[in-house]
C-alpha cells in the first residue's frame, strides 16, 4: 500500500477534528442543528487554514444518509464517497482553471436537475475570485434564484476581488491564521499517534515556519521526518529550515549592546556560513525582540523557563526604547531585503544600522572615528561642577535658568527626555537635585525613568548625584523647558501671522478680490529677530 502524506491522512473528517477555527465551526454547527441553512456559503482565509476541508465536511453533513446534522456518521455510502472524493452530487471546481464564461455556463447547466444520490447537489468552487466578470454574472443569476436542492460552497484567499453582488448573497466565514502554539500542539498529537519520536521545540520551529497554515505545517513535518530518519529533532529541523539557535541571536544582541562591531559582523558571517536563509534569520531576530518586549512589560506572558532567564539578563541591559528601536530597524530592513542585491550584505547593514542608531553606541562610534583622525584637534572635556550653594536655600533665578540649559546637554532619549523637559529645578542642595514635575505630565514619572535621568546627571557632574522628583501642585504654574518652548512657539506663530497680515501684497489681494487668509495655515520659518 502506497504511503499517504500526513496532510491527507490527518485531514479532518468532522467538525470536532478541525483545529483553530472554533468561531466558524460553532456557527455552522448551530445552522445545521437548527435547520437554518443558507443556499450559499463563502469561506475566506489564507492557504492551508481549512477552507476546502470545512466545505467538504459541510457537504457531508448535508448528505449523510442518517440525516442533516452537524455530526455526519462517516460510515454510510455517501459519507465514504465524499471522503474518497468521488461523490457524484459534490461537484468540485478549481476556478483558476475554468475562468471563462463558457466553462461556467457548462458547469451550471445541470443546476435545475435533482441530485442523483444525495439530498443536495453541492457545488464547491475553490479560488472563486479567479472567475472572470462574465463568469461572475453567470453565477450571480443562479445565486439569486437557486433551486431548493442546490448549495453553493465558495472558497477564496482573496475575497476583495469578488463583486459585492456575489458577497451580498453569501454567508461569509473568515478563517483565521492558526497560531503557532495551536499548530505545534496538534503536530505533537499526530506524532504521538504515529509513534514518531520528537522534540517539542522542533515542532515549534515548524509551526512558526508554517505561518498560520496547518497544511504547510504537515508538509514540513513530513519533510522533517524524512530528514531526521524517522524522528523530529530540533537540531535537524533547524538545519532543514535554515534557522539558527536562540543563543546565536542572543550573542548578536550582546554584541549590539556592547557596541562591538567587529564581534557583531564576525558572528553574522559565522551564522550565515551554515544558514543560507537570511530572511528567516532576520524573522527569528524580530520574533526574539518581540518576545523580549513582552517580557519587559508583561513578564507573565513568557512561559518558557529558559527564555525567561535569558530575557531577565537582557532586560537589565536593554531599555524598552532599545528593543523598540532594534525591532523597527529590523522590520524596515526585512521589508527592503527583497530589493538588496546580496541578502547577506543587506542583513549586515541592518545590524550595523542598529549599532549606529543606538543612542549610546552611535555616540561612542562617532568618538572612536574622531579619536582616530590625526587632523582632529584633541581637547579634554572637563565636566562642569554644580554651582556652590548653601543649604537649604530658595533657588535664585540663575538656578532656574540653569536647568533648561543642562537638559540640552544631557544625553537623554525618548521618555527620559520628556520627563526632564517637563520638570523645573526646585532647589539644589550639595549632591541632590530637587525637581518639580508638571502635574499634567505625571504619567511620565516612574522609578525606571527617574533612575535613567539620575544616571545621566551623575555622568554629567562626574560625581555621585541624588535626584528627588515630586509632582507639582495643580495650581502651580512651573517654568519647564516644555512650557518655555510652547511660549516661544506661540510668540513666533503670532509674529508670523502679524507679518503676513501686514504684508502689502496680502492687503491688496484682500481689498481687490475679497481674499481670505486661513490663519491656521501660517507657519513660522525662522526664529524672529530679538528687538
Amino acid at each position: 500500500m502506497s504511503y499517504q502524506v500526513l496532510a491527507r491522512k490527518w485531514r479532518p473528517r468532522n467538525f470536532t477534528q478541525l483545529v483553530g477555527q472554533e468561531h466558524v465551526v460553532r456557527a455552522l454547527i448551530n445552522s445545521l442543528d437548527n435547520d437554518r441553512l443558507h443556499h450559499a456559503f463563502l469561506f475566506t482565509g489564507t492557504r492551508g487554514v481549512g477552507k476546502t476541508t470545512l466545505a467538504r465536511i459541510l457537504a457531508k453533513s448535508l448528505n449523510c444518509e442518517e440525516g442533516v446534522g452537524s455530526t455526519p456518521c462517516g460510515h454510510c455510502q455517501n459519507c465514504r464517497a465524499i471522503d474518497a472524493g468521488n461523490f457524484v452530487d459534490l461537484i468540485e471546481v478549481d476556478a483558476a482553471s475554468r475562468t471563462g464564461v463558457d466553462d461556467t455556463r457548462e458547469l451550471l447547466e445541470n443546476v435545475h436537475y435533482a441530485p442523483s444520490r444525495g439530498r443536495y447537489k453541492v457545488y464547491l468552487i475553490d479560488e472563486v475570485h479567479m472567475f472572470s466578470t462574465s463568469s461572475f454574472n453567470a453565477l450571480l443569476k443562479t445565486l439569486e434564484e437557486p433551486p431548493p436542492h442546490i448549495k453553493f460552497l465558495l472558497a477564496t484567499t482573496n475575497p476583495k476581488k469578488l463583486p459585492v453582488t456575489v458577497l451580498s448573497r453569501c454567508l461569509q466565514f473568515n478563517l483565521r491564521r492558526i497560531t503557532p502554539e495551536t499548530i505545534a500542539s496538534h503536530l505533537d498529537q499526530i506524532l504521538t499517534e504515529e509513534q514518531v519520536p520528537s522534540e517539542f521545540q522542533a515542532l515549534t520551529l515548524i509551526a512558526r515556519a508554517a505561518e498560520g497554515s496547518m497544511r504547510d505545517a504537515l508538509s514540513l513535518l513530513d519533510q522533517a521526518i524524512s530528514y531526521g530518519g524517522g524522528q523530529v529533532m530540533t537540531a535537524d529541523v533547524r538545519i532543514m529550515l535554515g534557522s539558527i539557535e536562540q543563543r546565536d541571536l542572543l550573542v548578536l544582541l550582546d554584541a549590539l549592546l556592547g557596541g562591538n562591531g567587529q564581534e557583531l559582523i564576525g558572528k553574522v558571517r559565522e551564522i550565515c556560513d551554515y544558514s543560507v536563509d537570511i530572511p528567516l534569520i532576520l524573522a527569528d531576530l524580530l520574533h526574539l525582540l518581540q518576545r523580549l518586549a513582552l517580557y519587559q512589560f508583561a513578564p507573565d506572558t513568557v512561559d518558557d523557563i529558559d527564555e525567561r532567564e535569558a530575557f531577565h539578563s537582557l532586560a537589565t541591559r536593554m531599555t524598552p526604547e532599545d528593543v523598540q528601536l532594534f525591532y523597527q530597524i529590523g522590520l524596515i530592513g526585512n521589508r527592503d531585503l527583497a530589493y538588496a542585491p546580496d541578502p547577506r550584505a543587506a542583513f549586515e547593514m541592518v545590524l550595523l544600522r542598529m549599532l549606529c542608531f543606538h543612542p549610546v553606541n552611535g555616540d561612542s562610534l562617532h568618538q572612536t572615528f574622531a579619536d582616530d583622525d590625526p587632523k582632529q584637534e584633541k581637547t579634554r572635556s572637563v565636566p562642569p561642577t554644580p554651582p556652590p550653594v548653601s543649604k537649604p536655600r530658595t533657588p535664585s533665578p540663575s538656578d532656574t535658568d540653569h536647568w533648561p540649559k543642562l537638559v540640552t546637554q544631557l544625553k537623554l532619549t525618548a521618555v527620559t527626555q520628556q520627563l526632564a523637559e517637563n520638570c523645573a529645578l526646585e532647589r539644589h542642595e550639595e549632591d541632590t537635585l530637587y525637581l518639580q514635575l508638571a502635574p499634567n505630565m505625571a504619567n511620565l514619572h516612574n522609578k525606571r525613568v527617574e533612575e535613567r535621568l539620575r544616571q545621566a546627571l551623575e555622568a554629567y557632574y562626574d560625581k555621585p548625584t541624588q535626584l528627588v522628583i515630586r509632582i507639582a501642585d495643580a495650581k502651580t504654574d512651573i517654568d519647564t523647558v516644555a512650557t518655555r518652548r510652547k511660549k516661544e512657539h506661540t510668540a513666533w506663530q503670532q509674529a508670523a501671522v502679524e507679518s503676513i497680515e501686514n504684508d502689502a501684497n496680502i492687503k491688496a489681494l484682500r481689498e481687490t478680490f475679497n481674499a481670505q487668509l486661513p490663519l491656521d495655515s501660517v507657519r513660522p520659518l525662522t526664529k524672529p529677530e530679538q528687538e
